[in-house]
């Protein structure tokens, strides 16, 4: 088991490293692809996977990369609005043949997965993005990491006990701390690639404000999964399970991310 996740791990950080610094097209189908499977995951608890009003979502998917593509940052809340508004047209227009609950997970799925994700395209599009986006997959996935080692280690007090009963406060502190250490390292490293006044001081405070929603993201997920009593969203990742399994952490993580470093980079006027 842990050699399939080692293996399976080591080939996604490839494809990230040949994806990431290419941006454009390149980016922008791989995040679609990967969000509209993990739509296709979500909604398949709900029963709803190959149904009308899960396609009508996954259009709506495609709407808001397109509009990455298309340099048309507004677009993408036009695209997400468009997205739900098909998917209550295909709930209103066939009823009964959904559920509210399906009409509901097929708007959140949306939200949840493409418009979230388009951040890691966005971080990826500003000065210094081809480093600047690696500081998303640093916050969430070193947090996991860190928060694993440091809770194996020295955890004693549950932080979610009735959600995630192996999660605890110290390794979830470890975390925070170590997605820092890893932001000020790789800041460090590539100081006059990241367009920041103070890289390292900076990296290390988005990599930890990063680390915080990546805890948030991993428990959310485990808690519709609890919900409907999945273990695994699917099983296309080898050891890990399907997209949302290894993406779970990540999808919260790149608009804070993103949002943060526009901060950093122009101020709090670069916001309005």
């Amino acid at each position: 088991m842990f050699r399939t996740r080692l293996i399976s791990g080591i080939v996604l950080v490839l494809i990230l490293i040949f994806t990431l610094p290419a941006g454009g097209w390149v980016l922008a189908c791989l995040l679609a692809a990967a969000s509209v499977i993990g739509m296709s995951e979500l909604m398949e608890i709900y029963g709803a996977k190959r149904k009308s009003i899960a396609i009508a979502a996954y259009l709506g998917a495609v709407l808001i990369f397109g509009a990455c593509l298309a340099g048309w940052e507004r677009g993408r809340t036009l695209a997400l609005v468009a997205g739900a508004a098909a998917v209550l047209a295909v709930y209103v227009f066939t009823f009964p043949t959904f559920k509210a609950g399906q009409a509901m997970a097929a708007v959140f799925s949306l939200f949840y997965l493409p418009f979230l994700l388009s951040y890691v395209y966005l971080t990826r599009a500003l000065p210094g993005g081809a480093y600047l986006v690696w500081l998303i997959f640093l916050a969430s996935w070193g947090c996991d990491t860190c928060a694993y080692c440091v809770g194996m280690l020295i955890g004693k007090h549950k932080m979610t006990p009735k959600l995630s009963p192996k999660k605890s406060v110290e390794g979830a502190v470890g975390g925070v701390i170590g997605a820092g250490i890893l932001g000020a390292v790789f800041g460090a490293v590539f100081a006059d690639k990241l367009g920041l006044a103070h890289p390292a001081l900076m990296t290390a405070a988005v990599c930890m404000i990063g680390s915080l929603l990546s805890m948030v993201g991993d428990l959310t997920a485990s808690g519709i999964k609890r919900d409907h009593n999945v273990k695994d969203y699917g099983t296309l990742i080898p050891g890990h399970g399907g997209i949302l399994d290894r993406f779970d952490s990540v999808i919260p993580v790149a608009p804070a991310v993103f949002y943060a470093l526009v901060i950093f980079q122009g101020g709090w006027g670069a916001l309005l």
